[in-house]
């Protein structure tokens, strides 16, 4: 396992991350057993961060994942999770100061800890950016000073929010998702002013959240529907040359050193190790220039979320 310093945090992470969404079911219905027997295994080979949010299998997650951690020696593991979004609806966005601040003791309390290392406010694009910026954050900031939480960051889709917001409020890390990957590179245009700043940069979903799989995404993926059958022939193509698109993903992510660590969702011990395997093992080149280019027609293409006017 190879580790990254978060900027300026002097926090080191593993590059590989471990992402709690699986743990709340987002993907398929687990076996719990199985869920904390794969954050058992992440920490056994080398992963040290592990990633949720109460979001996630509405509280669900966190509540494994706090059954996972019991009796695991807090020096053992970077924990980061989130607050502002608790359900699916528009309804379920609190980025209030008072929600906030409720929020992280709840997710202590579910998660059995006593501080969190990096609470980051999840998919900012659903709420008012003022509030965001003269709200929200300091009301993390407070809430760093009593040391509940080490550092503060932000999440969210559209990648020209962490400017808008950064420029405003600085904060310490950021998480953006389904914008490194095969498909999708546009967070490398941000990545020299993320590193004039300094931050800690988390990339999830290098998977896209299964468009890069052999599985496919799930029913409720927002992708478009030519995105999604580029994806899919291009993960024939690297069944037909004997491998496997997720494992190409996961490597041509990886190979980006400005990028610190990568977050990984899955409640299977068998896939943390592959994942593993997959990390090291060498880079097709050959393969991944002929799955570039049958991607290059969608390369970039999104979808839209939140409010209208930050997309």
């Amino acid at each position: 396992m190879h580790y990254r310093t978060l900027g300026a945090t002097g926090v080191k992470v593993s590059t590989l991350a471990y992402g709690g969404s699986s743990l709340g079911s987002a993907f398929r219905d687990i076996d719990e057993a199985d869920g904390i027997r794969s954050v058992h295994v992440a920490l056994d080979n080398g992963i040290n961060l592990i990633d949720t949010a109460p979001y996630y299998g509405a509280t669900k997650a966190e509540t494994v994942l706090g059954k996972a951690l019991k009796g695991v020696a807090r020096d053992r593991y970077i924990l980061a999770t989130k607050v502002g979004r608790y359900g699916p609806t528009v309804a379920d966005f609190d980025f209030s100061a008072a929600r906030v601040t409720r929020s992280v003791d709840e997710s202590l309390d579910r998660i059995g800890v006593d501080h969190i290392d990096f609470i980051q406010v999840h998919d900012m694009e659903f709420g008012n950016l003022d509030q965001i910026v003269n709200e929200t954050i300091p009301a993390l900031r407070k809430l760093q000073a009593t040391g509940k939480v080490r550092f503060v960051g932000i999440s969210c889709l559209p990648v020209r929010l962490y400017k808008s917001v950064m420029d405003r409020a600085p904060v310490d890390q950021i998480q953006s998702y389904c914008h490194y990957c095969l498909n999708d590179t546009a967070l490398a245009d941000l990545l020299p002013y993320l590193r004039e700043k300094d931050v800690g940069i988390f990339n999830s979903a290098p998977l896209a959240m299964r468009l890069l799989s052999n599985e496919g995404p799930p029913s409720w993926h927002p992708a478009p529907s030519v995105l999604r059958e580029k994806c899919a022939e291009a993960a024939k193509l690297c069944r037909a040359r004997g491998s496997d698109i997720g494992k190409l993903a996961l490597q041509y992510a990886l190979a980006n050193p400005e990028i610190h660590t990568h977050v990984v969702g899955t409640a299977s011990p068998a896939r943390v190790l592959q994942n593993i395997a997959d990390a090291d093992a060498p880079l097709d080149r050959m393969l991944l220039a002929d799955v570039l280019a049958i991607l290059k027609p969608v390369h970039n293409l999104t979808w839209s979320s939140g409010r209208a006017e930050n997309n």
